[in-house]
């Protein structure tokens, strides 16, 4: 009996030990835990006012570009101009050999002399009839086809004049001359050349490049953001309330003239969703040429902008995600949306977030949703938010 006895005392110790070492251990454990909580940086957003710079792939045309086509045929007889040449209105381009022209205007002016001497014949042969009329010598009938004669000859001087006009007027135009102020394109053809109205090229091209126009597009959701804020009754008015843009060359470079937004098209491109704008630059120097290739580059302010380190979003499935700090210091993964393109070193976010967030800025990579955080608040005055710029691509 007292060996059953002193079993049960030495199994109620050894049991009292054990629930004694599990409650240390869960003690230890829970201060692990404890322990474990990391510190992260986090920004209570404010708003604020940036500009972004937004920039749009375009193609460049002058304001006219007029194609130089001969209204006769013949040869190409002398070239008074060069490629990439500028050129006056006027300005005689080309000269054309056409001797059957020539041959024309030669014919025209005999057939004038020939009408000419038939003229005074009908006319001598009227007043010799007129007296014998008056003496019954001949019928009035002889009288009026003398008339009549003379009207036929007068209207044949008349015919042969106007295809004299219309000779010279052929002629002329075997001098080919600038009908703008432009630059002389390329030749795709050369001095003894048969050329004429039906050739399927033509004799080059000339680009007034005083004032280019720089096309570009933006889709529909932007296009209606930028002009919904402005003032005026219609388009056109808000449009002239757009600030002026620039223009980055192929080269990257700025050029020195900014450009005025002057017309949208008025049609969505149904296939990209596309809105179509020109925008118009001086050219007085002749830098830009037709066909060249650059950036429109429109400057956008936003007063009421929520700013954030791009670092502190990560993008899943094409969509960004931030983590807010909620309560008892979790953090939380929170879709936002933020305008299209990369911004230097942050993000402009325009839905998901508010005043007064708290957003982790580094080491978002190794967070989960629900995780304890220790957050240490960063000052947003310390990010740079200054110059901001933003590159889109259609």
């Amino acid at each position: 009996m007292k060996t059953i006895m002193k079993t049960r005392s030495l199994s109620f110790i050894l049991l009292l030990f054990v629930a004694v070492s599990c409650s240390q251990t869960q003690g230890d454990g829970n201060a692990g835990m404890a322990a474990q909580v990391k510190e992260y940086q986090v920004i209570a957003l404010k708003p604020q006012s940036v500009t972004l710079d937004k920039k749009y792939p375009t193609t460049l045309e002058g304001q006219q570009t007029v194609e130089i086509r001969p209204r006769v045929a013949g040869y190409i007889e002398e070239i008074l101009v060069d490629e990439g040449a500028y050129v006056k209105k006027g300005q005689i381009l080309f000269r054309l050999n056409a001797p059957d022209i020539r041959a024309k205007v030669r014919s025209a002016e005999a057939q004038i002399k020939v009408a000419e001497a038939e003229i005074e014949t009908a006319r001598i042969n009227l007043e010799k009839t007129k007296p014998l009329v008056a003496k019954d010598i001949v019928s009035s009938f002889d009288l009026q086809s003398a008339e009549v004669t003379l009207l036929s000859r007068e209207a044949q001087l008349a015919q042969a004049k106007a295809n004299l006009e219309n000779a010279k007027a052929n002629l002329e135009y075997t001098v080919v001359t600038s009908p703008t102020d432009g630059i002389i394109g390329n030749f795709p053809f050369r001095e003894g050349s048969l050329v004429s109205s039906a050739s399927t090229q033509p004799l080059t091209s000339i680009s007034n490049t005083s004032s280019m126009y720089a096309y570009f597009s933006m889709n529909e959701k932007e296009f209606l953001n930028l002009i919904h804020p402005l003032e005026g009754s219609n388009l056109q008015q808000k449009l002239s309330l757009l600030p002026q843009v620039s223009l980055l060359m192929a080269d990257n470079s700025v050029f020195e003239h900014t450009g005025t937004i002057e017309t949208a098209s008025g049609l969505v491109d149904i296939q990209t969703g596309s809105v179509n704008l020109r925008a118009t630059f001086p050219n007085p120097a002749s830098l830009l040429r037709s066909g060249s290739s650059g950036k429109v580059s429109l400057p956008q302010h936003l007063n009421e902008a929520m700013v954030i380190p791009q670092k502190a979003a990560y993008e899943l499935q094409g969509k960004h995600f931030v983590y807010v700090v909620g309560e008892e210091n979790k953090v939380y993964s929170t879709e936002i949306e933020v305008l299209a393109g990369n911004l230097k070193n942050s993000y402009v976010v325009i839905s998901g977030l508010k005043p007064g967030d708290q957003v982790v800025i580094e080491g978002a990579s190794g967070l989960r949703n629900e995780t304890p955080i220790k957050p240490k608040l960063v000052e947003p005055e310390k990010m740079e938010v200054n110059s901001l710029s933003q590159n889109q691509v259609q």
